[in-house]
């Protein structure tokens, strides 16, 4: 298994952000109290994580350019 050439731009990729706020909501759900987490059906929290996810593979099928117009990986 190799890195890709650009692995430090890896944070500006549509799919990197997408795929860290999932896990970022994950982690967010699990820490909340039952009380707060009574007021949100899980079917909720579940649907916008996995909505993300798709996002996510969605923005790694397309080039995308950098700030400063060079494609990124």
């Amino acid at each position: 298994m190799k890195l890709i050439e650009n692995w430090r731009q890896a944070w500006r990729f549509v799919s990197v952000q997408a795929m860290t706020l999932a896990i970022a909501l994950q982690g967010v759900w699990l820490n909340l109290p039952d009380d707060l987490r009574v007021h949100v059906p899980d079917r909720i929290a579940a649907s916008v994580t996995a909505s993300l996810l798709v996002l996510g593979l969605i923005g790694r099928l397309f080039q995308q350019r950098g700030p400063d117009g060079t494609t990124l990986r």
